[in-house]
């Protein structure tokens, strides 16, 4: 009897012994995690058998424990796992918690550079001095680089622009003529006799706009200095134009017919306008520079300029010179007759010069392009006159693609325009080409033929030779940087030249006779500049120039479509 006793008293023992040697053992790292949770134990342990409670007692079962299979699928302290391991921080024992991000991740790695770079510089210390940029090439090396380089040398988009404006770091001070003014108000004669700085808060606060405004004689006097204040900072040539602008377009409103007191700036105040912006170009004045009248004074007035904000000096250059496009188109439009044929050629030479600035390139021109067009159609004499202009304006700069910009900024709208586009693009490539002497440039209906002429002088390699002629002397030709250069630099002329080719085509009224004359166009482009362009990896300009010439070719044959051919150029061996 005592046999089974000892064995039912030995059972509870044998089954916790068999239950711990069951579970697993967790490591004091991983203490608390979701692994030592109740649920997990059969996955941790799938050969694990659950005994069936309707399932009769076997001899093989009676020395394994007995386990409750309620208490093992569904127990009873079920809680939903943790999430500890949803968070970016992970504890190891006691060290400090650890963010496992990649700004981390990246000093890491540079901190391991470092050291590995101090190592090989302890065991070479020749390393250090020793400059890698300096290292001569193997043969081999240096053939397998030259191959497969790209040069960097390619063809601008934007023109390279001509230094028109020095930077000012303050407005020249300009004077109220107060000869002319008489006071109607003690209001208006505080203004009159006050400093330069008390007008000036005249004209910000608006006190000027209810002296002035709807009065029926605005004195001249006040609008030439009005005038000459769109030259200062934004914050003080924003009054000014917007003051110009309602006085000039009330006296428009209120003249009648005859009536001369409609104010605009003359040529000279103009050109004094530009000199107060900083224009040093010769195109100020025939005689040189114009000198400022009474009314701007440098010295004479000391005005505090902290009051003046601060302002980048395009920005600033390109308000004021929009502010004066603006008046002037106003008064190109009010007064056509304002300016003589001679002071319109000037003006329009001025302007062009002041786009061409540096500091403008990237800065848009639609002031400037509608100002253009009104004073081409202001012109009285305008065929006798074309011929004048376009000589003047192909020598506002020496460089081909500042030229190109400035016939660019003529736009094609009007018949005026798309013939001075027409006729000084002809010119222009002409004058690159040195053949504005030989060729009938100012016949009518000739432009064509005279540009296939041209055609045949723009080849790469005939650029090449001219530009080599006149740049390199013959011992250096033959350099491969400088050859690479030269020849860069052809395709770069070739390509603003074929810009102003495809200029006077565009501008022409294709007829039935002119259709061969294009047609030979065609062929003279495929012959002279396509078929002459070896692309090279080395030398992308060749590629955009290619391109180019590749487009100008569809839309001359574009336009041979749309044009009607007379018969004899169906059947030309017929008698």
């Amino acid at each position: 009897m005592a046999g089974p006793e000892k064995t039912a008293s030995a059972l509870p023992q044998n089954e916790a012994v068999q239950e711990a040697e069951v579970l697993p053992l967790l490591s004091p790292s991983l203490k608390g995690s979701c692994f030592d949770h109740p649920p997990h134990r059969g996955l941790l342990h799938p050969t694990r058998r659950c005994s069936s409670p309707t399932s009769a007692p076997t001899p093989k079962l009676s020395k394994k424990p007995k386990v409750d299979a309620a208490r093992d699928m569904f127990p009873t302290d079920w809680s939903p796992p943790p999430v500890e391991f949803l968070n970016l921080r992970f504890t190891f024992g006691a060290s400090e918690s650890y963010v496992n991000s990649l700004d981390y991740l990246l000093q890491e790695k540079r901190d391991q550079a470092l050291e590995r770079e101090q190592v090989l510089l302890q065991h070479h210390p020749h390393l250090s001095s020793l400059d890698l940029d300096e290292v001569p090439l193997k043969p081999e090396h240096r053939m397998l680089v030259e191959r497969f380089s790209v040069s960097l040398q390619v063809i601008p988009p934007v023109h390279p622009g001509e230094t028109v404006f020095l930077p000012r770091r303050q407005p020249l001070h300009c004077l109220l003529d107060r000869s002319q003014l008489k006071p109607r108000s003690h209001l208006e004669e505080l203004f009159v006799s006050c400093p330069l700085a008390q007008q000036l808060s005249f004209l910000r606060t608006g006190l000027l706009s209810n002296l002035y405004l709807h009065t029926p004689d605005c004195p001249v006097a006040l609008l030439q200095w009005l005038f000459q204040l769109l030259t200062w900072p934004p914050e003080t040539s924003s009054g000014a134009f917007s003051l110009l602008w309602d006085l000039s377009m009330d006296g428009l409103f209120h003249q009648s017919d005859g009536d001369k007191r409609w104010w605009c700036p003359s040529l000279q105040e103009v050109m004094e306008t530009f000199h107060s912006l900083g224009a040093h170009s010769p195109a100020l004045g025939r005689e040189g520079p114009c000198q400022p009248s009474e009314r701007v004074l440098k010295n004479d007035i000391s005005l505090s300029l902290s009051q003046q904000q601060d302002s980048p000096p395009e920005t600033a250059l390109d308000s004021s010179l929009s502010y004066i496009y603006k008046f002037l188109a106003l008064c190109a439009l009010a007064q056509p007759a304002a300016y003589t044929d001679g002071e319109l050629l000037n003006l329009i030479e001025l302007l062009c010069r002041a786009g061409l600035d540096v500091g403008l390139r990237l800065l848009p021109k639609s002031d400037l392009q509608q100002l253009l067009l009104l004073l081409l159609e202001n012109i009285h004499e305008w065929p006798g006159k074309l011929q004048q202009l376009c000589r003047t304006l192909s020598k506002v700069s020496d460089h081909h693609h500042n030229l190109l910009a400035l016939v660019q900024f003529f736009l094609d709208v009007t018949p005026r325009s798309r013939q001075l586009r027409s006729q000084l693009s002809l010119v222009v490539i002409a004058q690159m080409l040195d053949q504005q002497e030989t060729l009938p440039l100012w016949q009518e209906k000739a432009q064509l033929s005279s540009l296939s002429q041209l055609l045949s002088l723009m080849k790469p390699s005939s650029l090449r030779q001219y530009l080599g002629s006149e740049t390199l002397p013959p011992c250096q030709r033959q350099q491969p940087k400088a050859s690479a250069e030269l020849d860069r630099k052809a395709c770069y002329l070739c390509h603003s030249l074929l810009m102003l080719a495809g200029v006077v085509v565009s501008c022409q009224d294709i007829t039935p006779d002119q259709w061969g004359e294009l047609q030979l166009l065609c062929m003279q482009l495929d012959r002279h500049i396509s078929t002459h362009i070896r692309e090279s990896p080395q030398a992308m300009h060749r590629t955009r120039l290619k391109d180019l010439a590749a487009q100008t070719y569809i839309r001359w044959q574009e336009l041979l479509a749309h044009c009607q051919p007379q018969a004899q150029y169906f059947s030309p061996w017929k008698d």
